[in-house]
Parts: C-alpha cells; sequence; structure tokens
C-alpha cells in the first residue's frame, strides 16, 4: 500500500482547517469549499485505503519522532480492520456535517472560524484511530478536547453556551489528567510507546500494574465518552450548534475513549479489577440516562442522554470482553445518531422550537418536514433496535457478549484469556442492557409521538411570524425548512442506520474484518431485547395515550402533579417514571452534588485565598515599601543645612559615648 494514502486522510483536513481560518475573513467565499472538499477527500481516501487493506491484514509503519531517554515516541501508523471501518465511518459523518452546515450556519458572521474548525476536529480524530503511538494518540485526543471547547462555545454571546464549554472542557481535562499518567505508567511498564508493542507485552503478561494502569485509563475514558460519573457535560454540550452535536456524539469526541479501550483491551484483560469497574459505570450510564431521556422536554437533549446510555452499551461489551460487539454498536450507532442530531436540527428549525411539547401543537409539523419526518423514524427505529434496522444488530451482539461473559464464556479471542472476565461483569451489563432497551424504546416512542402527532383533544397552533429565535434557531434560512444541503444528508445517513448492520451479518466480511469471531446474535438474548424493546414502545404509546386523554379532560398527567413550566401537560414520560420524574428531569442531581462537594469548597477556598492575598500577603508588601519611606521622611527633617547644628549633634554623640564607655568600664 502507498503510505501517502493514509497519510493524506489527517492531514488534509488539517490543512483545510489551516487554511479556512487564514483566508476566512479576507475571502468569506472560499469558506465552504474549504470546509467540504478537504474533509470529502480524506472520506474517500479512508475508504481507498480501507479497501486497498482488506480484511484480516494489519500495516505498521514508523519513524522516531524523539528520544527521550526511556521510551521513544515515534511518529507511527497502524492500520487495521478497526482502524480502517472506524475512519470511513468518521469521514463519512464529517462531510455529511460539512455539507449540512453550509446551510444550517448559512448567515452566521463566524462561519468561516467554525468550519475550520469543525475540520480540525476531523482530522484530530484521524489522527487517533491512525495512531500506531500512544504519545501521537495523545496529541489527537487532547485536539479535540479543545476543539469541542471552541465549538460548544460557537455562540459565545449566550451564558448557555459559555457555560457549557467551559464545563465540557474542565470535565473532560478532570479525567486527562490520570489519562495521562495511566499512558506513562504504561510505557514505562511495556518499554515503549509504540501500540503494537504495548500489546505484545500485555498479551504476554508483562505489565506490572495492570490495574492502575486501566483505572487510570478509565478516568480519561469517562471523560471523553461521557461514562458516570464524569458524563454530566454531554447533556449541557447541547448549546453548541446542532451539526457540532452530530459530530461529537458519532464520530469524533465520545466515540475516541471506547476506540481506546477498543485498541488496548488486552490491557484491560490483565485485570479482573478494572473491567468489573467498567461494567458497574457502564451499567450505571446505561440506565440512568435512559431514565434522564425519559424526562427532558428539549429534543437534543433527550438525544444527548441517549448518546450516553448507547456509549454505555459498548462499554459494557469491553467490559464482556467482546471489542468486536463494542465497535460494531460503535459503527452502527454513529450511523443513526448522526442522522438523529441532523433531522433534529431541521426539526428545531421548522418548528422555531427545541421543546418537543410545544412541536406536539404545531400544526402539520411532520408534513413541512417531511425528510425529516421519515429519516428520524428510521433513526429512531434504529435506535430502540427494532430489525431489520442496524441498531437491532449491533445492539444483540453487545447483550450476546455480556451473556458468554455471564457464563465464562467470553470471546477474547487472542487478545487475553477469557478467564479473566467476571461473570459478575458480564452479568451487570447483561441485566443493565435489557432494562435500557426497555427504557430505550419508551422515550423515543415518547419523543416521536409527542412532537409530531398531536394530541387527540390539543389544539394546534402555527409559528407566530414574529416569535423570537434562539442563536440555534436562526441559524438556518427560516423562509425553507428544508434547503438541499440540509435534507440529502439525511438520506444517506439513512442508508447505514437501515442497512449496514444486515449487511455486516449476511456476510463474513466484518468478522473478517475485525477479529474473525461471529457477531450473530444468540437467540436468547435477541428474545429478551427484542421483547424489552417492544415492551418499551408499547408502554411509551400507552402513556401517550393515557397522558392525552388526561389533557383532554383538563387533567394533569399524572394525578397530584401538575405540570411544571417548560413542559407538556401531556407528557407521557410523567406517567412513566412517576415519583422518579422530577429527579431524571434535573439528572437526579448529579450537578448539585458535585457543585456541593466540590464547586463551592473550591469557590470558598478561593475566596480565601484572595482574602489573604489582600488582607496579608498584600499588607506586608505595602508596608514593606512604606517603611523605608516613612524612614527617609523622618531623617530628612534632621538634614537642615546648618553647620552649627550638625557640629553640635556630633559633640553630642561623641559626649554620650564616652558617658557609656564610662559607665561599662
Amino acid at each position: 500500500m502507498n503510505l501517502a494514502l493514509p497519510i493524506l486522510v489527517p492531514a488534509l483536513p488539517a490543512l483545510g482547517a489551516a487554511a479556512g481560518l487564514a483566508t476566512g475573513r479576507r475571502h468569506p467565499g472560499l469558506a465552504r469549499p474549504l470546509a467540504v472538499l478537504p474533509v470529502a477527500v480524506s472520506a474517500v481516501l479512508a475508504l481507498v485505503t480501507a479497501l486497498q487493506l482488506g480484511t484480516g491484514t494489519a500495516l505498521d509503519a514508523a519513524t522516531r519522532l524523539a528520544p527521550t531517554g526511556g521510551p521513544e515516541i515515534s511518529l507511527a501508523l497502524h492500520l487495521d480492520g478497526y482502524s480502517s471501518l472506524i475512519s470511513v465511518l468518521v469521514g463519512l459523518v464529517a462531510t455529511c456535517v460539512q455539507v449540512y452546515s453550509t446551510a444550517y450556519l448559512k448567515d452566521d458572521p463566524r462561519y468561516p472560524s467554525y468550519a475550520a474548525l469543525v475540520s480540525l476536529f476531523t482530522a484530530a480524530m484521524f489522527l487517533v484511530v491512525y495512531s500506531g503511538d500512544l504519545i501521537v494518540l495523545l496529541v489527537g485526543w487532547e485536539v479535540m478536547g479543545i476543539c469541542s471547547y471552541f465549538l460548544i462555545g460557537h455562540h459565545w454571546e449566550t451564558a448557555d453556551a459559555r457555560g457549557a464549554s467551559l464545563k465540557a472542557f474542565l470535565v473532560t481535562k478532570l479525567g486527562d489528567v490520570p489519562f495521562l499518567f495511566g499512558l506513562f505508567l504504561l510505557g514505562a511498564d511495556a518499554g515503549t510507546f509504540r501500540i503494537t508493542e504495548v500489546l505484545r507485552t500485555a498479551a504476554a503478561g508483562g505489565l506490572q500494574h495492570p490495574t492502575l494502569i486501566a483505572l487510570l485509563l478509565l478516568a480519561g475514558v469517562a471523560g471523553k465518552s461521557a461514562q458516570f460519573p464524569l458524563h454530566t457535560w454531554l447533556p449541557d454540550a447541547m448549546a453548541g450548534p446542532t451539526p457540532v452535536s452530530a459530530l461529537i456524539h458519532a464520530a469524533t469526541m465520545v466515540a475516541a475513549g471506547i476506540y481506546l479501550v477498543a485498541r488496548l483491551l488486552p490491557v484491560f484483560l490483565q485485570s479482573s479489577a478494572a473491567l468489573l469497574v467498567l461494567a458497574v459505570m457502564a451499567a450505571v450510564t446505561m440506565v440512568g440516562s435512559a431514565l434522564c431521556a425519559l424526562a427532558q422536554d428539549d429534543l437534543k437533549r433527550v438525544l444527548a442522554y441517549s448518546t450516553v446510555g448507547q456509549l454505555g452499551y459498548m462499554a459494557g461489551a469491553l467490559a464482556s470482553g467482546d471489542r468486536q460487539a463494542a465497535v460494531f454498536h460503535l459503527v452502527a450507532h454513529g450511523a443513526f445518531k448522526a442522522l438523529l442530531f441532523l433531522t433534529a436540527g431541521v426539526v428545531i428549525h421548522a418548528a422555531h422550537t427545541n421543546s418537543i411539547g410545544a412541536m406536539s401543537r404545531i400544526d402539520g409539523l411532520r408534513r413541512r418536514v417531511p425528510d425529516a419526518y421519515w429519516t428520524m423514524g428510521i433513526g429512531l427505529a434504529a435506535l430502540v433496535g427494532l430489525p431489520p434496522f442496524a441498531g437491532f444488530f449491533s445492539k444483540e451482539s453487545v447483550l450476546t457478549a455480556a451473556e458468554h461473559a455471564a457464563h465464562g464464556e467470553a470471546l477474547t479471542g487472542t487478545l487475553g484469556p477469557a478467564s479473566a472476565v467476571p461473570a459478575a461483569a458480564g452479568w451487570t451489563v447483561l441485566v443493565a442492557g435489557l432494562l435500557t432497551a426497555l427504557l430505550t424504546a419508551a422515550y423515543a416512542t415518547r419523543l416521536w409521538l409527542v412532537a409530531f402527532h398531536s394530541a387527540p383533544g390539543a389544539a394546534p397552533v402555527a409559528v407566530p411570524a414574529d416569535a423570537p429565535y434562539s442563536p440555534e434557531i436562526d441559524e438556518a434560512d427560516p423562509a425553507h425548512a428544508e434547503p438541499a444541503a440540509m435534507r440529502w444528508p439525511l438520506w444517506v445517513l439513512a442508508v447505514p442506520a437501515l442497512g449496514f448492520g444486515l449487511l455486516g451479518l449476511r456476510t463474513d466480511w466484518l468478522p473478517a474484518l475485525l477479529d474473525g469471531e461471529p457477531l450473530s446474535p444468540a437467540v436468547t438474548t435477541m428474545a429478551l431485547g427484542t421483547g424489552a424493546a417492544l415492551a418499551g414502545v408499547l408502554a411509551g404509546y400507552a402513556a401517550w395515550r393515557t397522558a392525552a386523554a388526561r389533557a383532554t379532560a383538563g387533567l394533569p398527567a399524572t394525578a397530584g402533579q401538575p405540570a411544571t413550566a417548560g413542559q407538556p401537560a401531556t407528557d407521557p414520560g410523567r406517567l412513566l417514571l412517576g415519583p422518579l420524574y422530577g429527579p431524571a428531569q434535573h439528572g437526579f442531581g448529579v450537578d448539585r452534588l458535585y457543585t456541593a462537594l466540590f464547586v463551592r469548597p473550591t469557590a470558598a477556598a478561593a475566596r480565601l485565598v484572595r482574602f489573604l492575598d489582600r488582607a496579608v500577603v498584600e499588607t506586608y508588601v505595602r508596608g514593606a515599601g512604606a517603611a523605608p519611606g516613612w524612614l527617609g521622611r523622618a531623617v530628612r527633617f534632621a538634614q537642615t543645612g546648618n553647620a552649627q547644628g550638625y557640629l553640635s549633634a556630633l559633640l553630642a554623640g561623641a559626649v554620650l559615648l564616652a558617658v557609656l564607655v564610662a559607665v561599662g568600664s
């Protein structure tokens, strides 16, 4: 294979970003071609590279970047089936996002910098996927962090965007600090930062601190991939433009943590304790985020909590020792989640609101945006995991992996000992996964019915012409509900959302591309998972009908619990969650807990330091500076210029000294 092709894949978006930043203000007409063309060419080159590499093969190339006196840092390239598959996903989603953004942010004065940052974001993810050295991978990892900060805060004039961008940066950095130490310790134990050498050492049992390394790395993964307890930044990140949300949730930021664990799974297989921690983390994330999604009224926050839960599925597959299932679900989820966010952008633009409750009262919303209506239906069906959509096959592969682990039959292949996967980890993931399948179907059904299907008896309203616009809503041209550049990416992404899973399982190419293990779902888990999904759909529909009937009769959604501001009276989530509705609506108070435990004490400590600095240290400094001045002024009064006075003082001093000498003797 010509190495120029994979090198160009991350290089082209990076060069496009540099050119966009350099020319954006002076030549704004170049912003769109510089945004779309480099990313699109990279997507094509990623596909060509994957086809040339084929299945069951790997390519490694490296050159020493810097001597360190210890483990060397290499500019290394590692290509295999995993990197090929994920790079194609990144290229596809990034291209669709850039094309979509040309219409969505058509009149935004900051579009050139936005597009350049999206390109840089894409290049950083390509670098993470293709890198064969942990330190070079860390560079892409951190570049994504700073890009997310700027993109989430694109509408910096609003307090929500400023707060969300700062929160995302700080929470992910909180995980990155132990992550960095984990990488250093891993390199020290393995004697190298080259990923292939690290994996060879791990498989041979040569790591001296496998549990500590794995736990330190998991801290960074929890931050990047929004897993409990560092998940709180992702729902708030919805303050950024919707295309940015699609990119973060589908193919870059949050996918990087899952990809890293999949790449380094032999390291984690050396520690049963770390796998159990990962399983518990995934289970809490899955169930908690699904409950929160069921209580949200903001369309994008529902999808954000959905992403957190689906990432929990992937982490659960990794905790079960099956990276094939994790990456399968990562790719399938990337397709349908990008689709869902881009359709959400179209719907928000047409409805002039993010509230799904308000959308239900808009006359003919689904007829106004037919492409978004049908493609969102495809995306939600894939999210629920209904056959034959891609989400069904990938979700069932995760549940099958958990079942195998629960029975001590983890399919780790040549990565490490299957016995290292605790049965408790498998059971934890399996039970949480089935419960999450039920809840996911319920909140997806709720979203679909409440947003697009007016409740019986509800009075439809038209969108007022003078309705106030938030920056998110004002990004697109209000004269057209679905510009072509926002419409065709939906159908492009609908194709893999519908057919990827079926295509991957009907032929042998996907298992051959990965680890060679079968990905067909087990009969037991398929029946349980599909049954849970169907039960969730029926529960969501029944709750919607019941809540709508109560609203028609003038009653609140649930007895004794009136609707709150910003939530529709016909919200079926109230009926399904009951007393959990309030806590779930506010993320079960995790942010408030962190505020009480960390933010307020830190702020109090900062105020104490400020007081000490100003009242003590600064007073001392000022006193030290003023004392010589006072002494100088006192001495100045003695300088009269009278020679007779000086001689008198000298004589008095001599007499005083003589007296002191005489008394002392």
